[in-house]
């Protein structure tokens, strides 16, 4: 299918946005031509990763203190920090396959924020994970901690799965029915929400 009407030129097509006001009569109040561009520099995208690594950055070095000091124990920090790499990296990871997408899958602005959130969201489960355990090292602290970490896992296991369930859901119907413009985000977080 043609791109443009039969009735305008070429030249007409490529009318800036001033010259479409002056003629917009001429081809019956119809928008014609180019109607939005959007170019990034160099330097723009260039400030722009800087700042997405920044923002990752800080995000996990806060998620770190904050475990460590909610829990006094630097192996949870490091177990936390490796599980919200595995799915970051889980995410970015299927965002390298874009041709096989229907759809964008840009790394921008919205990826960053979705990558972030998937974070947020690997960070509440963790924490419950790991405050059941600090809870059954509390009452059984002299069972194996491979018991203990089992048992935890097991018993937030219900809470998790239907947390992630519900989440997926939403995702879903937010996904198929949501405009283009979020489908790259939400199809990040549904992405972070099966990794867990």
């Amino acid at each position: 299918r043609d791109f443009k009407n039969k009735n305008i030129s070429y030249e007409q097509f490529n009318l800036t946005s001033e010259k479409q006001k002056d003629n917009a009569d001429k081809v019956n109040n119809d928008k014609i031509g180019i109607q939005d561009i959007e170019h990034v520099d160099a330097s723009i995208a260039n400030e722009m990763r800087r700042d997405a690594y920044w923002a990752v950055g800080f995000a996990l070095l806060a998620m770190f203190i904050y475990i460590l000091l909610r829990f006094r124990n630097v192996a949870f920090s490091t177990g936390a920090l490796a599980a919200v790499a595995f799915t970051a990296f889980m995410v970015i990871g299927f965002y390298t396959l874009h041709g096989i997408f229907p759809f964008a899958m840009e790394i921008d602005q919205t990826f960053i924020a979705a990558i972030l959130t998937v974070i947020g969201y690997q960070v509440n489960d963790t924490v419950v994970v790991f405050d059941r355990v600090r809870e059954y090292r509390k009452l059984y602290p002299k069972q194996d901690l491979n018991l203990t970490f089992n048992k935890a896992l097991s018993s937030t296991l219900a809470r998790t799965t239907m947390t992630s369930i519900t989440t997926l859901l939403v995702l879903l119907v937010i996904f198929f029915l949501g405009g283009v413009s979020i489908r790259s985000f939400i199809f990040a977080m549904i992405l972070g929400v099966i990794n867990l």
